[in-house]
Parts: C-alpha cells; sequence; structure tokens
C-alpha cells in the first residue's frame, strides 16, 4: 500500500520525554508512525489525536480498498463517524474530498486525487458535478475527464469543462514560449552583416581581434564583431501534419498534442494538420485554434488502424520534401501492418520526413509495440518519444534547411 509522501507533523526533539499524563498532547512523532503503519500499530504508539485521526480515516477510505491488504489479512479499520453518532456514517467522494483539502497539505491532496483516480478508478471524482466543483484541476484529472466524458450528462460536462479550461491554460502558458522559441530561427554557419545581439558569434569574434589583446590591462579591444546569419522560414512553405491515436492509453499524448498544435499554429512558414484516429479518422484541424473545445471533441478508447490514419495523412502532402508527417501511437496496430509498411515508405521515397512517435508528453515515457516500430524504422521512419519542445525544435531544424 503507499500512502502520500507527505503526511504532516514533526518528529518531537531529541531528549525530551513524552508526558503520559491525561491532559498530555499526543505525541506528533508516534502518531506519525502510526499513521503509516496502520491501526495495528495503535498498542504501541498510543490513540491518534482528533486531527490525526481524521487523516486516517481519509487514508483509510482511499487505500484501504487496496486488494493487497486482503490477501495479506489485514483488516480495515473502518471510517470514523463523520458527525460523531453512534456509528460510521457512509463518506461520499464529495465528503472524502473536502476532508483531505482540510486535513492535508497541496502536494499530498493532488497526491490522494490521482491515486483516486487513476489506481482505484473512483469515476464520481469525475463524473459528479458536485464532486468536480471542489476539486483540484490537474493534468490526471485531465486525463480522467477525457476518458470518462462519455459517461456525463451537459450539466457534468460543463462542470468538467472547467478543468479542461484550467488545465490547458497551465499548459499553454508553459509550452508556447518554449516552442516559439524554437522558432526564432536556427543559426547558419554562415556569416551576417547585420548586428542582432542574439546572433553574436563570440568564437569568430574573440579570433579576429586576437591581435587587439592587451596583456598588461587583461582586456581584448573589439574593432570588429562578427554575427551569424539566420534562415528565412518565411520563404518556403512546410506542412506538419500530426496524426494522433487517441486510444485509452494515449490520453497524455493527445492532451499534448493539441495543446503544441495550437502553439504551432500561425507560425510563419508552417501549415499545421492535426488529426485524430482510433479505427476511424478526423481531422481536427478546424480546431487547433480552441485546444479545449478539440479535447472536448475527443473520443479515447476504442480500437486503431494506424494504416487508415496514415494513408488520409498522405493525401494531405501538397510538397513532399517540406512536409513531415508526425505519427503519434502506441504502434499496437488494429488495422493492416503490410499496408501501414506501404504507405510509410512511399511517404519516405517521395521525400517526406516521417517521425514514429511513441510519446509526446512532459515525461515522454514510451510504451510501444517494438517490433512494429522496428519494422517502420526500417521503412525509413525517424522512431523515438518527444516532449512537445524537442518535437518543436526537429521542425524548425528542417524548416531552416
Amino acid at each position: 500500500m503507499t500512502l502520500p509522501e507527505h503526511v504532516p507533523g514533526p518528529a518531537p526533539a531529541p531528549g525530551k520525554s513524552r508526558d503520559t499524563g491525561p491532559e498530555a498532547a499526543p505525541d506528533e512523532g508516534l502518531e506519525r508512525w502510526r499513521l503509516v503503519l496502520g491501526s495495528a500499530a495503535e498498542r504501541h504508539t498510543g490513540p491518534l489525536g482528533p486531527r490525526n485521526a481524521g487523516r486516517d480515516a481519509a487514508l483509510d477510505w482511499l487505500y484501504g480498498r487496496d486488494p493487497d491488504l486482503a490477501r495479506r489479512g489485514v483488516r480495515r479499520s473502518g471510517s470514523a463517524p463523520r458527525n460523531g453518532g453512534d456509528g460510521p456514517s457512509p463518506v461520499t467522494a464529495v465528503d472524502w474530498l473536502d476532508d483531505i483539502h482540510r486535513l492535508f497539505p497541496k502536494e499530498s491532496v493532488e497526491r490522494l486525487e490521482r491515486d483516486a483516480v487513476e489506481r482505484y478508478g473512483i469515476q464520481e471524482i469525475v463524473t459528479d458535478p458536485a464532486v468536480l466543483e471542489r476539486v483540484e484541476p490537474s493534468p490526471t484529472l485531465l486525463r480522467a475527464v477525457l476518458r470518462t466524458k462519455h459517461l456525463m450528462n451537459p450539466q457534468v460536462l460543463r462542470a468538467a469543462r472547467r478543468i479542461v479550461d484550467s488545465v490547458v491554460r497551465q499548459l499553454l502558458a508553459r509550452l508556447r514560449p518554449e516552442i516559439r522559441r524554437a522558432f526564432h530561427g536556427t543559426r547558419s554557419r554562415r556569416p551576417s552583416r547585420v548586428a542582432v545581439a542574439r546572433d553574436f558569434d563570440f568564437r569568430q569574434t574573440v579570433r579576429a581581434n586576437l591581435a587587439h589583446y592587451q596583456p598588461a590591462e587583461r582586456r581584448l579591444l573589439i574593432e570588429r564583431a562578427h554575427f551569424h546569419s539566420r534562415t528565412q522560414r518565411h520563404v518556403t512553405q512546410w506542412q506538419l501534419i500530426l496524426l494522433v491515436d487517441q486510444s485509452g492509453s494515449m490520453a497524455g499524448s493527445v492532451i499534448h498534442s493539441a495543446v503544441t498544435a495550437a502553439c504551432l499554429w500561425g507560425l510563419p512558414g508552417l501549415k499545421t494538420h492535426l488529426i485524430a484516429f482510433d479505427t476511424q479518422v478526423v481531422d481536427l484541424t478546424s480546431e487547433v485554434t480552441d485546444p479545449v473545445e478539440l479535447l472536448m471533441r475527443v473520443q479515447l478508447g476504442g480500437g486503431t488502424d494506424i494504416a487508415r490514419a496514415v494513408a488520409y495523412g498522405a493525401g494531405l502532402v501538397e510538397n513532399p520534401r517540406r512536409t513531415i508527417v508526425a505519427l503519434v501511437t502506441d504502434f499496437y496496430e488494429g488495422g493492416d501492418p503490410y499496408r501501414l509498411l506501404r504507405t510509410v515508405r512511399a511517404l519516405v521515397e517521395q521525400g517526406s520526413t516521417v517521425l514514429g512517435l511513441a510519446a509526446l508528453d512532459e515525461d515522454a515515457n514510451p510504451d510501444y509495440d517494438r517490433q512494429l516500430a522496428g519494422r517502420l524504422a526500417t521503412a525509413g521512419a525517424h522512431i523515438g518519444a518527444m516532449t512537445p519542445g524537442h518535437l518543436a525544435e526537429f521542425v524548425a531544424e528542417r524548416l531552416g534547411r
């Protein structure tokens, strides 16, 4: 059983004895051990004080459903009565959320909410409007909303949209500067007569002015500064075709693909397409400027036909040698793998750059079918995992050629 890392309460100062009188305050150090070890340790640590008893009940409400406890013969202590009645009253997800926001620091609350949704599948956290009003927006809850929004009625969807909007705004604020920075211009090896501070060529300037070094003063006089030139991306139009697998395991990549496409939209010299697919293909390019609305249209789950999606993307190519086709998927093909390989090979042979990305989020931890990915690499695709920032850098480098 895993507990949140932040269980409040400092240990007692060294050398202090524990007051055992009837009015003694609880020993925070022992109470902390009691929270970690469970009710079986209470005969050694003593009973919990009122606040930590509430924390224990909140932890037990969530982690007490862990199947490992039953296998090890550990009995649940049961939730404590909420209002001092004769027995425990049933604790709802709303009650539990109120309790953890009152009893734990923010870091622990985020961990508890994440475990409730991802580890124990407590769906009412994202399908009950009363709960959605209390919950703290986070990427974990956004993924949960996308997985369960098909279960939501219009009232719940309106509440869930608050989470989608909040998290997307956070991602845009973080990713837009990083992505736009990649498109300021790649440096060329050619010198430039235009004096721009960010293009200052330090090494060439030092080499060209060494004759003016003054050893006594340890100073180098600059007679002429040197600068790099930068590529002009607006001259030639490029296409980026993002094909995004919307199967259930790809939720994080779907979110970041939508936000990345929004950040790339409208950049000079780049025409961006966003295509979502499972067994069907949906062109979401018209929604790219509104990633919140785009994500509310995505339907996670179902089968996967990668070959159909790549064939659709191939049909959008205008200038093969100025096109990047980025396929974001786990490569578990439910369609025709031979058709997929033929299409990828044809794209590569006509000059397009094909990227096969097993992940596109802040972690970029890939989980994918390595066998099919290897076959696509043999067909000429570049296979790997990227964060949105790395994808932007890759695209920027290609545009700078």
